[in-house]
């Protein structure tokens, strides 16, 4: 919607004072005109009063105020990061209906139930071993990350020296910050798929630190607490058989730590979810929730304010030369 206003450059009391200044400049050629003629003729008196009041508008600076709609969209960003070490090719997990499945094929079925509860969302995947690695940056495309599921593996033994919950901290700080700082108005909820164990003897460090950047988060634990035997990936070049613990020189057993995972849960002011007990993604409270996480659209209306002063300027200069013309002719017939 546009519209004719004023939009005075030097400010509305500059300008007031300014155009007033002019409007009783005009008065006075027309009062002086009517008392004195002299040889001022009509039309010179008119001339006049037209240039003091065109200065005078032009001091209010005349615009077009035009009416803007702008549009925000504030959608939802899928973080999704999964442990992909020896021990997730253990087969004591559960998902849904699935028993007795390796924790990866768990967690493969819950990553397909999260892209299919976030319609119209982007998502980042990243995977975690002996380090944490972004395997998919932020894309709208959920193909993308089933087919990333679909293809993950548990690392060679070969490229691990143990495992530890914290190895993704580092790598989900960065990638949450850059979605954040590219995206503020998104919200941005973060999955995280483990089976909470660590061998490293030292203390793992903290998720908290990842709490500025998130508006809801689900650890998700996969395997039991009775835990397996570790087969041997097949990364290391070798079918069958187990991973062999040094210590005792018997197959290695993992089992889930129930503890650790409600431990991260915690630390990221989201919830935990325990495939074992029959718990899925689609049945989560925060999935439940994802309603609210779902794109929205805000209109707000901006004013543009244009100034428009050519007009008057081509009018102003055509009357100015029109006087000066006049003042010009009638100065040589006085000095004739």
């Amino acid at each position: 919607m546009n519209g004719f206003t004023f939009a005075p450059a030097l400010g509305w009391i500059a300008a007031s004072i300014l155009a007033a200044a002019l409007a009783a400049l005009a008065v006075g050629v027309i009062v002086l005109h009517a008392r004195r003629p002299g040889d001022e003729t009509i039309g010179m008196c008119i001339r006049r009063v037209v240039i003091c009041v065109l200065l005078a508008v032009l001091a209010l600076t005349p615009s077009i105020a035009t009416t803007t709609t702008s549009r925000a969209v504030n959608a939802t960003d899928v973080v999704i990061a999964t442990d992909v070490t020896g021990s997730m090719g253990v087969t004591d997990a559960t998902y849904g209906e699935r028993r007795g499945i390796s924790r990866l094929d768990a967690t493969k079925a819950a990553i397909d139930d999260i892209t299919a509860s976030y319609a119209n969302s982007s998502f980042a995947a990243l995977s975690f071993g002996s380090a944490a690695t972004l395997d998919v940056p932020l894309t709208p495309d959920a193909a993308a990350i089933d087919h990333w599921a679909s293809s993950l593996h548990t690392e060679a033994t070969t490229a691990s020296s143990g495992s530890s919950a914290d190895a993704a901290i580092d790598q989900l700080l960065l990638t949450l910050k850059s979605i954040r700082d590219a995206h503020p108005d998104d919200r941005i909820v973060l999955y995280l798929i483990t089976d909470g164990e660590q061998t490293i003897p030292t203390s793992r460090r903290t998720f908290s630190s990842l709490r500025r950047y998130l508006d809801d988060a689900c650890v998700i634990g996969v395997g039991t607490e009775a835990g397996g035997k570790v087969p041997r990936p097949a990364a290391d070049g070798e079918e069958g058989g187990w991973i062999v613990d040094p210590s005792t020189g018997q197959p290695g057993v993992s089992i889930m730590d129930r503890r650790q995972i409600e431990s991260i849960a915690d630390e990221l002011s989201g919830s935990a979810l325990f495939t074992t007990d029959g718990g899925t993604v689609a049945s989560s409270a925060i999935t439940k929730e994802s309603r609210q996480w779902r794109a929205t659209t805000t209109d707000k209306e901006r004013v543009r304010v244009t100034p428009v002063v050519w007009p008057v300027v081509l009018v102003l200069l055509a009357v100015m030369a029109w006087e000066a013309g006049a003042w010009f002719g009638q100065s040589r017939r006085l000095l004739q």
